[in-house]
């Protein structure tokens, strides 16, 4: 008597070419997040969106006592908040560590009043952290940028503990991109380029210099 095939043997080959067609599809994103105050966000959404193994960079304010702001109110410098960006990115390709030593070489981390040419509470530089791992990621990249500067002076960035953080309108996303000549102008305008080069030298990140 002919034994009837299992329900096993019958999914079998069935499976394999589902099998296959699994593994042939591209690996999944491992996505994290990462949150910087470095003064302007136009400047550091346009900086940090070209860093290999980022996805995607968001405008924002965080850090204050006021929910939901508007950039007029936190133009104010009286809401707490600092403009910021949330940074995306994909950890399989791209550390933490690497992330936040670009961040550093793209502010000005001895200026304790803002960034550049923006003064004001609102633009002080900062590190927003989630957890204890990242707290000491920053605190012992922080240690090493101080070594790497070329003029010479006691880093002032906060590194913070994480806060909610708020999507800013959608006129400042993406600016750089949408007004690319105002863009520039105000950019060049703020001298920008001109300080990193003078803080950091060679290791300044300007655009076209990514890691």
């Amino acid at each position: 008597m002919r034994r009837r095939p299992s329900l096993s043997m019958l999914l079998v080959p069935l499976l394999i070419p589902i099998l296959t067609l699994l593994l042939a599809l591209p690996a999944q994103a491992r996505t994290a997040e990462a949150v910087f105050a470095g003064g302007c966000f136009w400047c550091m959404e346009s900086e940090l969106e070209g860093v290999p193994g980022v996805i995607d960079v968001v405008s924002g304010y965080t850090g204050g006592h006021v929910p939901n702001p508007s950039y007029r109110q936190v133009s104010s410098g009286t809401t707490g908040h600092v403009e910021a960006v949330r940074v995306r990115y994909d950890d399989a390709r791209l550390s933490y560590e690497k992330l936040i030593d670009y961040f550093w070489s793209n502010i000005d981390p001895l200026d304790d009043e803002g960034q550049f040419c923006d003064k004001g509470p609102q633009y002080r530089s900062a590190v927003f952290v989630a957890n204890a791992q990242e707290r000491a990621i920053a605190e012992k990249t922080r240690t090493a940028a101080a070594t790497r500067l070329r003029e010479p002076g006691i880093v002032k960035t906060e590194i913070r503990d994480a806060a909610p953080f708020y999507a800013a309108e959608a006129e400042h996303q993406d600016y750089y991109r949408k007004n690319p000549i105002r863009y520039r102008l105000y950019k060049e305008g703020c001298g920008r380029d001109r300080r990193l080069d003078a803080v950091w030298g060679d290791d300044a990140a300007k655009s076209g210099k990514k890691p």
